[in-house]
């Protein structure tokens, strides 16, 4: 994978640190800010003041209109998975700056990132509670290269347990081979596990549908060519079904809206341009 995505990494910690500033954040999270390098955190504390709020909300929808409310809400939403499961253990693929496993307590977390991440995140797990949490495992790795059961292996993790995967806002920057080989590992995971993961609409990537996006389909898919792989959001089962994985739910602006936007009494826009989908692990 292209090491400018862990640059990527920053963004979406940034939005739900700012986002506890305001009486009703769309996702609570007590860890948001402080895991954040130096450059982060600034712009969060000064965001503490409306107008700088306000300029950070507007460049992001600059970018892509909804594209505030859809990171937030999709966060809210696996948070909420991780609240519920039942599985022995927990797989974040990509995880970048994200903090559930600072919150999971309990329960053995394992995070998967490219090497540039981890060891950014370690040291600021070290700065905050003097060393990487115990049920913490975080696992370098470079998604196009290496094998994801033999590095999960080396760190600890057993295939037998029933697991919950979360894979948010990473598969849009891999080829569908990555995408296919990870899916093939996740395969081998038991009846009853979990994943949670997100996609970008393949009609958005190849053009013929830019949902007000037109400024991230320049940057992303045209100048830098970061975002690679999509779906329809139709054929997300076809495509989970021969890896053992039935789609149980899949979520978008309007389920989104209705669950978390519409109650917390804020009017927010939520892009089409990412979905996000629960499945279940099937007997196979």
């Amino acid at each position: 994978m292209d090491t400018a995505v862990a640059g990527t990494a920053i963004g979406p910690m940034v939005i739900a640190a700012v986002d506890q500033y305001e009486e009703h954040p769309l996702v609570r999270d007590e860890f948001a800010a402080r895991i954040l390098p130096a450059s982060g955190r600034l712009a969060v504390a000064a965001a503490r003041w409306r107008p700088v709020r306000n300029a950070l909300f507007a460049a992001t929808e600059k970018k892509i209109p909804g594209l505030w409310a859809s990171m937030l809400c999709r966060k809210r939403y696996i948070d909420e998975q991780l609240d519920a499961t039942d599985a022995d253990v927990v797989v974040v693929l990509g995880a970048g700056f994200d903090t559930r496993g600072c919150r999971s307590r309990g329960r053995r977390v394992f995070e998967v990132d490219l090497p540039p991440n981890v060891e950014s995140k370690r040291a600021r797990l070290c700065a905050i509670f003097g060393d990487v949490p115990p049920d913490l495992a975080l696992v370098p790795i470079d998604f196009e290269t290496q094998h994801l059961d033999t590095v999960l292996a080396d760190h600890g993790y057993r295939a037998d347990l029933q697991t919950l995967f979360i894979w948010e806002a990473v598969t849009q920057y891999l080829t569908e081979d990555a995408v296919r080989a990870t899916l093939d590992v996740l395969a081998q995971a038991p009846a009853g596990s979990e994943l949670v993961f997100t996609f970008v609409h393949k009609d958005f990537l190849d053009g013929t549908a830019l949902f007000g996006g037109e400024a991230a389909y320049r940057e992303f898919v045209g100048k830098r060519r970061m975002w690679k792989f999509g779906l329809l959001p139709d054929e997300v089962a076809g495509f989970l079904e021969p890896y053992g994985w039935a789609e149980a739910e899949q979520l978008g602006p309007r389920e989104f809206t209705e669950r978390y936007v519409a109650s917390s009494g804020r009017s927010l826009p939520v892009s089409e341009i990412e979905r996000t989908v629960r499945c279940a692990k099937v007997a196979r």
